[in-house]
């Protein structure tokens, strides 16, 4: 069967070209400078870049790709490939027909997606998703899970949905895009202000009372650790308040996917020091005005990156009941619960891996 697909991972500073078949990428990547608007490039000038980039891995592969699949950064009206006002490639505006130009000029199909949604459904084909039903399976549990909430937290947060092996699809285009939830500890303003990169820079140096602007949120982590030197309290509480914000906004989007859910992005490798506080926030109860607590959400919230809660977790409520006037059972499962953990992938990886998913679920070839 023929199942090439190539794929892009568009960003602001590099155009990343690959080719995938059988679920694997089969050849080395392709690496371009994006054309910069600063540099004096024209929109020519990156359409020209995207094509070249895709004649180059079609020039490595085995043989003709079936489709190109690859995420792109919103706002999009991604089933018409139609690309929009974008705040980091400037040089589209009012609007790009880019899907259509890439198939007229390839004579093959062409799908593009937002990162975070092709992010969940790589997590859910070959990632996460997998790994924790296999985990289930080999315990003999009867519980599967079926739906993924992929988020990322980096420059931006973002997110995507898969429900029963296939993505949640929007009406707008809008879908999973959980950054424009309100941030917790000001509700004037979005949760990135608390869940980014630019946040956990900005909330350490108010915390520290530093003006170095040249520290990463990696460099953030060491000090928190410490492994690096700095103000290890307010290194703690900058992570602290990010992963309560990021707790919030998760709990608030699991009340409406009801399944597991993966993070990725890079400051998903800070989740050692933040992943307990952000799971312990969505299982935080609610308080009523008659001096009552309530449930934060209809189920139990598991840290799967931590021994004793994915044990917990896998091990759930087994039950064995009778069927009533027969001499059947049914086993089952009733501990409400989901679980989140970290991407198994790597964010490129699950980005890439979905964008080829898509494009064999699209065209039918499962």
């Amino acid at each position: 069967m023929n199942d090439i697909v190539m794929t892009l991972d568009a960003g602001g500073t590099n155009f990343v070209f690959s080719a995938y078949q059988n679920a694997k990428e089969i050849i080395e990547h392709v690496h371009l400078k994006t054309p910069k608007k600063e540099d004096g490039a024209v929109l020519d000038d990156v359409l020209n870049t995207i094509v070249k980039g895709f004649r180059m891995v079609e020039e490595r592969l085995p043989g003709k790709p079936m489709a190109i699949s690859f995420s792109f950064p919103g706002p999009a009206e991604y089933e018409l490939g139609i690309i929009g006002d974008l705040q980091n490639l400037p040089l589209f505006r009012g609007g790009v027909a880019l899907g259509p130009m890439l198939q007229n000029i390839f004579g093959i199909p062409v799908f593009i997606n937002n990162d975070g949604d092709l992010f969940a459904y790589g997590e859910a084909m070959g990632g996460f998703l997998q790994h924790i039903n296999q985990k289930l399976e080999a315990i003999g549990s009867p519980k599967r899970f079926k739906n993924l909430l992929g988020v990322t937290f980096g420059s931006g947060f973002g997110g995507g949905i898969v429900t029963d092996g296939k993505i949640y699809p929007g009406d707008n285009s809008a879908q999973g895009e959980i950054n424009r939830f309100c941030d917790k500890f000001n509700t004037n303003f979005s949760i990135e202000e608390s869940t980014s990169i630019k946040a956990i820079k900005r909330m350490y140096r108010e915390f520290s009372g530093s003006h170095d602007e040249s520290l990463e949120p990696k460099d953030i982590f060491d000090i928190a650790e410490g492994n690096k030197p700095g103000n290890v309290m307010a290194a703690r509480t900058t992570f602290k308040k990010f992963a309560e914000a990021a707790g919030m906004a998760l709990a608030n989007a699991a009340s409406l996917t009801d399944g597991l859910i993966v993070i990725g992005g890079g400051l998903a490798n800070a989740y050692p020091i933040f992943l307990n506080d952000l799971v312990a926030e969505m299982n935080k109860p609610f308080h009523t005005n008659a001096g009552e607590d309530i449930t934060r959400m209809e189920v139990s919230v598991f840290n799967l990156e931590d021994e004793k809660d994915m044990e917990k977790f896998l091990k759930g409520d087994i039950r064995t009941v009778k069927v009533p006037f027969s001499d059947k059972t049914i086993t089952y499962d009733p501990l409400k619960r989901i679980g989140v953990g970290v991407t198994r992938l790597g964010t490129e990886n699950a980005i890439s891996l979905g964008a080829y998913y898509y494009a064999v679920n699209r065209l039918n070839l499962e």
